[in-house]
């Protein structure tokens, strides 16, 4: 098991992970926040712990400490509904604006396996999207 902390935050919904990649300041926790806030539990805030097992990646949290706390800009640090990890089933990068309205299906290699990816799409609904998304699939 080959360990890499990634600057994204993670959450899971109904044991499916979601990888949150973007620069700072992308909105990566305001994010996470809006999926628990839907339903889902944090894995991971900021800094996540992603390991690859038998062709599976993982996602969980760096530091125990910070388990199940989010950060929140204004308000500070909340506790949130958490995991202790996920199995990744999707990334998310809001540093790459979605500009096709129906895109092609995309992946992100991380530590040789690829990941299902999807792109910062331009709309309010995309955290309602990707619960479907997490609990449903996507047609082919």
């Amino acid at each position: 098991m080959i360990p890499d902390i990634l600057h994204a935050s993670s959450v899971a919904v109904d044991g499916r992970g979601l990888l949150i990649l973007g620069p700072s300041g992308a909105g990566k926790s305001a994010l996470a926040i809006r999926l628990v806030a839907l339903g889902a539990k944090l894995v991971s805030d900021d800094r996540t712990r992603v390991t690859a097992q038998d062709g599976v990646l993982q996602a969980s949290c760096p530091n125990p400490a910070l388990q199940g706390l989010v950060e929140s800009r204004g308000l500070g640090i909340l506790r949130a509904p958490s995991v202790e990890s996920a199995p990744l089933t999707l990334a998310i990068d809001l540093g790459q604006p979605a500009t096709e309205r129906l895109p092609a299906p995309r992946t992100v290699t991380i530590l040789g396996i690829p990941l299902s990816l999807v792109l910062h799409p331009q709309n309010d609904h995309f955290p309602d999207a990707l619960m479907l998304y997490l609990r449903h699939g996507r047609q082919a």
